[in-house]
């Protein structure tokens, strides 16, 4: 057992002296292995220095080199641009000097001129003395001559000044007046044949009704003893009438009638129906009223959108706003000189749109604005202003184009007319206002009219006699062939016009003739 444990460690010593020989002789062969390593590592290094010596020596010699040539190079062209800007030098120099002698020989040439000058405002001095010395004279000979003829005429100057500028003022009236009439007889040689010819045209073509149906503001009862129902208990069921259509209801001596009053068109026509289906229901009191005005409102409310509807599309107008479709409608129920508005708008839009076709212009556009023309006496019982301002700004609200609103703007020239369109809807316009039966006003207004159209021509110097006939559509005036001559006819005419548009309102046109002649007149014996 000893021997077993000694030969163990015996071995034991021996493994471990082997692993350290092992160890020894590998950490010898590794250190003889770097030594080899640094050894050539040192000898890499040295070539390396060495080839880098080369390297840098060859470089500098190549940069030397370089430099040298590009300073050779540059000197080279140094010498060139200097060779250049001297040439240049030598030629600017070359140059001012013939400019300094060019300078030189102006100078004088200058001093020549002042010299020259300065004589010539010597003797235009003398000239200028001499003459304020002869216009002193001529000053003296002409003031000698006025008085002279001051003193022959028996006029002072500012007198022969007045009548001579009164001549020719009077001069030139009389050559403007024939200038007028010879250009008015040219004009219309032409134009009239072609209006008539338009006019003509578009009358025939239009077969509208001949008199219009007038607004209704008469209701007429089965009996008077209804008149007492309607005025009820107290006059509790007429107030409650008046105070749901805003009408006011007159109940007099008329027989079986009771009467509307109101401004608003569209108001009396419900006061109307509301009345009229009162008295065939014969139910009245306050909340029957109610109901049946309420009822009614919805009917014409539906009859304004179907008659404004209608009357568009028979023109085959379209596009128009729905609101303002029902603006156009409400004119059914507004009358002017007992005319129909509605049916009027629709007369001169079917007019305009002839006499456009006639003259090769916008047939549409024509008829959309003959038919809103009058678009504004719908709401002017409301809105304060002429009823063609009022229905151009209407117009302009609900998106009506340009054209279209100054076209009822200037229909009655609230605004000047500007285009062709404005003056076919005033011609349009004066046609349906103008024709027979279209309309008719009260005998005091209509003869107070006539007689202020005779006085406006009355008070004009040279006037013998005025009368108005058709209607107040013509008026002819009577001069006295010494104190008007033909020219001063025309002058006339104009003025008495002018004085018509100005003081005188009236439907359509009046056409002023002035007759001046010689009459010679005898009748035959039996």
């Amino acid at each position: 057992m000893e021997y077993t444990v000694v030969l163990s460690s015996i071995a034991a010593v021996l493994l471990g002296l082997g692993v350290i020989a092992f160890f020894v002789s590998k950490r010898k062969a590794a250190q003889e292995n770097l030594d080899q390593k640094t050894q050539n590592f040192e000898k890499e290094q040295a070539r390396l220095i060495q080839e880098a010596k080369k390297q840098s020596e060859t470089l500098l010699k190549e940069a030397k080199l370089e430099a040298k040539s590009r300073l050779l190079e540059m000197k080279s062209n140094f010498d060139s641009e200097t060779e250049e800007t001297r040439a240049e030098l030598k030629k600017e120099e070359r140059r001012l000097s013939k400019k300094g002698e060019k300078l030189d020989h102006q100078e004088d040439q200058l001093s020549k001129r002042e010299q020259n000058i300065q004589q010539k405002e010597i003797e235009a001095q003398k000239k200028f003395d001499s003459a304020s010395k002869k216009e002193d004279r001529y000053s003296q000979a002409l003031e000698k001559t006025k008085k002279e003829l001051e003193k022959v005429s028996g006029l002072t100057l500012e007198e022969a000044k007045e009548l001579l500028l009164k001549a020719m003022e009077e001069d030139a009236r009389h050559a403007g007046a024939k200038l007028i009439k010879k250009i008015t007889s040219e004009a219309k040689e032409n134009a009239d044949k072609e209006a008539k010819k338009i006019i003509s045209t578009a009358i025939q073509r239009y077969a509208g009704e001949y008199v219009a149906e007038r607004t209704v503001s008469v209701v007429h009862l089965p009996g008077d003893e209804m008149k007492g129902r309607i005025i009820g208990r107290e006059g509790r069921n007429i107030r409650a009438l008046e105070a749901a259509t805003g009408i006011d209801l007159i109940i007099d001596d008329t027989p079986e009638a009771v009467i509307l009053s109101g401004f608003n068109p569209v108001r009396r026509e419900v006061a109307r129906i509301s009345l009229e289906k009162l008295i065939s229901d014969g139910r009245i009191h306050p909340a029957r009223i109610e109901d049946v005005v309420e009822r009614a409102t919805k009917e014409v409310d539906a009859i304004i959108k179907e008659a404004g509807e209608q009357a568009a599309f028979d023109l085959g107008v379209h596009g128009i706003d729905p609101e303002l479709i029902k603006v156009l409608g409400k004119l059914k129920f507004r009358t002017s000189y007992a005319q129909n508005v509605l049916q009027h708008s629709i007369e001169v839009a079917f007019l305009s749109g002839t006499i456009a076709a006639e003259l090769g212009l916008n047939v549409k556009l024509s008829k959309r604005m003959g038919l809103l023309h009058d678009i504004g006496k719908a709401v002017d019982h409301e809105v304060d202003g002429a009823h063609a301002i009022i229905g151009a700004k209407l117009a302009k609200k609900y998106g009506e184009k340009e054209p279209v609103v100054h076209a009822i703007a200037a229909h009655h020239e609230d605004q000047m007319p500007e285009s062709v369109y404005d003056y076919i809807i005033q011609a349009a316009d004066a046609l349906s206002g103008a024709r027979p039966g279209a309309r008719k006003e009260s005998l005091e207004n209509y003869v107070k009219r006539l007689e202020d159209l005779e006085n406006i021509a009355n008070a004009f110097e040279g006037v013998v006699n005025t009368y108005a006939i058709q209607a107040g559509r013509e008026i002819r005036v009577i001069t006295e062939s010494e104190k008007i001559s033909d020219e001063s006819a025309v002058l006339l005419s104009r003025d008495i016009a002018s004085q018509i548009e100005e003081n005188l309102t009236f439907p359509g046109q009046v056409k002023v003739v002035v007759i001046r002649e010689t009459r010679a007149v005898e009748y035959t014996k039996k």
